[in-house]
């Protein structure tokens, strides 16, 4: 009976999130996107084949061209997922908006189980009710949002990426389950191999149970590099080898398997397929690669300072193809700028979001075409756990900047992709501010 209670808040947030989102998609709830590549890559699965079926892509968007043969470069795992529904759809024909929003209402209901068991565990002091405030924020005042109803294989990738993400961080507190960890955190990188970054957060909670529990604190008037020396100084190295070992063996275990399908499919096991992406972009990836510091500081731009452009002309607001900056998006999040406290679990939490942040922002474009910064939510939960643990009361400036984070998400959801009046024409990425 305890157990069903438990999962009537869950049950219920998967459920309003579910409604809204479809609600939300409007005429797309039984269309088929226009980028469904991993529908045409579970179709080419379920006839043997690696390549697209035919060698025939629908449109140009994002295809893999190697050899003569045509390519879905975009981490497999959602096209596993959506697998069943192809099969039973018998083809490519699934409305995949549809699909792709119903598993977006997986993450919130999740977030919000990661946020109970902060609280339980004694990491969080927040309320049930403050959990579901930042469940709300995180389910419909973020990128989140715009990112649930669209279906389109860039977007598809996210959402089923938060999700593992979010049962990574409950499997890994207190590296309680590192088996599990593993197994989930290898998944998310089969689907967005920027999360694997995240590790970061269990080796730092095994570390933490590494340590005895009767270890005097660190200090907080020394420098930082000190603390942290003295904080691992007392950690017991033997004791962490355990865990440790079990998480690595799933992540291995995802490791060879991506590099024998690379292998497959390119003759490379280190290649993923995007190395051979036919875009507009071809030149910059082969002088800088995917992932380089050349990128960053347009990214960062984007990231940090992108706005809505403002005009005396209708329709009077545009928002550039870059999308917004995430603080725009979400200001809450500025609140962790200036956290009352920072135990050990906000440390390991930031520093993991801050590597998953770096590696984004040194990627080859800055998650375009979009609203607002759907990189972030390769992050965003970590994010939120912090928001939990930041020990800043919620007050009346929290909930009134919740409002206008639920009206400028509510109106990305709506109108991106949709209501081309409101968004900039260039196709060239170099416009990312309002031209004089």
């Amino acid at each position: 009976m305890r157990a069903r209670q438990r999962a009537v808040l869950p049950c219920t947030v998967f459920g309003v999130c579910a409604l809204v989102y479809v609600l939300t998609l409007g005429n797309r709830i039984l269309t088929t996107s226009p980028d469904n590549h991993y529908l045409h890559l579970a179709n080419s699965w379920l006839h043997g084949e690696l390549a697209v079926l035919g060698d025939r892509p629908p449109g140009s968007n994002d295809w893999a061209l190697y050899q003569g043969r045509w390519y879905v470069s975009f981490p497999p795992l959602p096209a596993l997922i959506v697998l069943p529904a192809v099969a039973l759809a018998g083809g490519t024909a699934l409305p995949d908006c549809l699909f792709w929003a119903l598993i977006a209402a997986l993450g919130p209901a999740l977030l919000f189980v990661l946020l109970r068991s902060l609280r339980e565990r004694g990491r969080s002091e927040r309320s049930e009710r403050d959990d579901l405030v930042l469940t709300g924020l995180f389910a419909f005042g973020s990128v989140y949002y715009f990112v649930a109803v669209q279906g389109s294989v860039w977007f598809a990738a996210h959402v089923v990426a938060c999700p593992l993400l979010i049962l990574y961080l409950l499997h890994a507190l207190g590296a309680r389950q590192p088996l599990l960890a593993g197994v989930f955190l290898g998944l998310a990188f089969l689907t967005r191999p920027p999360t694997l970054l995240a590790a970061l957060f269990f080796l730092l909670e095994a570390l933490a149970q590494a340590r005895p529990a009767d270890t005097p604190p660190v200090g907080s008037g020394s420098h930082v590099l000190v603390r942290a020396r003295r904080w691992l100084g007392a950690v017991c190295w033997r004791a962490s080898v355990r865990p440790l070992a079990l998480f690595t063996l799933p992540l291995l275990a995802v490791g060879l398997f991506s590099a024998g399908l690379n292998l497959a499919r390119f003759d490379d096991p280190f290649e993923f397929g995007h190395t051979y992406l036919q875009v507009a972009w071809r030149g910059r990836i082969d002088t800088w690669g995917l992932f380089n510091y050349h990128y960053f500081a347009r990214n960062l731009a984007v990231f940090a300072t992108a706005l809505p452009w403002l005009s005396i002309h209708a329709p009077y607001l545009t928002i550039g193809r870059h999308g917004l900056a995430l603080w725009f998006t979400t200001p809450q999040l500025l609140w962790l700028l200036w956290p009352a406290r920072v135990p050990s679990t906000s440390v390991a939490l930031y520093l993991s979001a801050a590597a998953i942040a770096i590696m984004d922002l040194c990627y080859q474009n800055s998650g375009w075409i979009q609203f607002g910064y759907r990189f972030a939510t390769d992050y965003l939960p970590l994010l939120f756990g912090l928001l939990a643990l930041s020990g800043r009361r919620f007050g009346p400036g929290f909930h009134a900047l919740m409002v206008f984070a639920l009206i400028v998400n509510l109106f990305g959801a709506v109108t991106f992709d949709r209501m081309p009046e409101f968004y900039d024409t260039d196709l060239t990425q170099r416009v990312i501010f309002q031209p004089d």
